[in-house]
């Protein structure tokens, strides 16, 4: 076999066993791995810096380098994250809709882990930490397979779970990564349905396009989308200058970074100059519409005319789109044509509540927020301790995915002596 085949065969079969393990034994692997990162972090960064290192001479984008790169603070995140997911409670086993019919049979559904879960990735060696640590966790087990650019850190990072597993009595083959790192296995990978129950793509579109159209098992092809900020009439602009500037600037290089702001024409005046000023400061690149370049000028090198293919573009770079409407339903309408219909996150700022109930009952997107800034779209911060995807489809989860987007259920039928008639 292939060390692709082999893994996906090693994967279903540990599944067997992690699948019923003790769920105090899958938190004590968890917290076994927070402490060995916390432990081997200076090794994990030096193996870091040789992949960032080989990325830059491959002339890898800045996007790129900058998904990539861990620092102290990035992975004491990542160990926070662990600490998070192990105070949740176990997913497996919940019983729900209990029913004792008429009959005498009582039915039930039950939680069960998915299985094996695929996981194509790019450059950010931290999705192997979170997608673990919930795999885990959720009994389930996971074929990871990272991009060339993060291979040392996610070898390094992969031996250690593996290490966590075993000192647990788990099954080590839970979690495996694939370390060859040629793109022609992603198709093969693919056609693995009878040993990988779920794939999930997370990086660029096209990766995402070509499991869509290549995957045989089921696939969470969501994920990439446009982030809106609309500035309401009723809006203080001061939060609006604050929240646009967060979901922009704290990580462009991420898919709940904002990529368009929908500015209310009565308040333009008065925010546009101050979110241009702020953005300018981060050399954020800006494009406007007609009537926003009327008003900021076009004197500044970061300042220019917004192209109808800048509207429903994911940036992912310093770079955002600013368009002037007349009320809160141009601004939704303006949505609703550039998400076709996968909408990803957007926010409004208002201090009125109709209209803020107005713009989260209409725009039809995964997450929808007032006040608050896109990049709250996170597993994480959302109170899941980590997330898998953020899914813009509506099958099989939505939003981030956590502990329960990685369960399903199974009826349970207890009867005594039951026949039907």
């Amino acid at each position: 076999m292939n060390e692709l085949t082999k893994k996906a065969v090693q994967s279903q079969e540990a599944f067997k066993s992690l699948s019923i393990s003790d769920h105090q034994n899958r938190n004590s692997a968890l917290e076994d791995l927070a402490n060995s990162l916390n432990d081997n972090k200076n090794q994990i960064l030096r193996e870091n810096n040789l992949d960032y290192s080989e990325g830059k001479l491959r002339n890898n984008s800045s996007a790129t380098l900058e998904r990539l790169l861990l620092t102290k603070k990035s992975i004491d995140a990542i160990i926070d994250g662990i600490s998070n997911i192990i105070n949740l409670p176990d997913p497996i086993g919940i019983i729900f809709d209990e029913n004792d019919l008429q009959n005498g049979l009582k039915v039930y559904k039950k939680t069960v882990p998915l299985g094996v879960i695929g996981v194509i990735y790019e450059s950010r060696p931290n999705v192997t930490i979170d997608i673990t640590a919930l795999c885990i966790k959720s009994g389930n087990c996971a074929i990871l397979r990272g991009g060339k650019e993060a291979i040392r850190t996610n070898v390094y990072l992969t031996r250690l779970i593996r290490d966590s597993l075993k000192n647990n009595a788990l099954p080590q083959n839970a979690i495996a990564l694939i370390e060859n790192t040629d793109r022609a296995l992603v198709p093969k990978m693919l056609s693995l349905k009878q040993y990988i129950d779920l794939i999930i793509p997370r990086g660029s579109a096209e990766l995402v396009k070509l499991v869509g159209e290549k995957a045989e098992m089921p696939a969470v092809t969501g994920g990439i989308g446009i982030s809106h900020i609309y500035i309401d009439s009723d809006a203080n602009i001061e939060k609006a200058v604050a929240i646009s500037c967060n979901a922009k600037i704290s990580n462009p290089y991420v898919c709940n970074a904002l990529d368009t702001i929908l500015v209310n024409e009565t308040v333009a005046d008065e925010f546009l100059p101050k979110i241009v000023e702020e953005l300018s400061v981060h050399n954020v690149e800006i494009k406007c519409d007609n009537r926003a370049l009327k008003i900021i000028g076009d004197q500044k090198a970061n300042i220019s005319h917004a192209s109808n293919d800048d509207w429903g573009k994911e940036f992912l770079s310093l770079t955002v789109s600013i368009k002037t409407v007349r009320n809160v339903e141009e601004a939704i309408s303006h949505i609703q044509h550039f998400t076709f219909r996968a909408g990803h996150t957007d926010s409004i700022i208002t201090e009125d509540n109709n209209t803020a109930q107005l713009f989260l009952n209409q725009v039809d997107s995964s997450v929808v927020m007032v006040n608050a800034s896109t990049r709250f779209n996170d597993g994480g911060q959302l109170g899941m301790g980590a997330e898998v995807a953020i899914s813009t489809s509506k099958f099989h989860a939505r939003g981030p995915m956590g502990l329960e987007s990685l369960t399903s259920y199974k009826w349970i039928v207890e009867g005594n002596g039951h026949i039907r008639p």
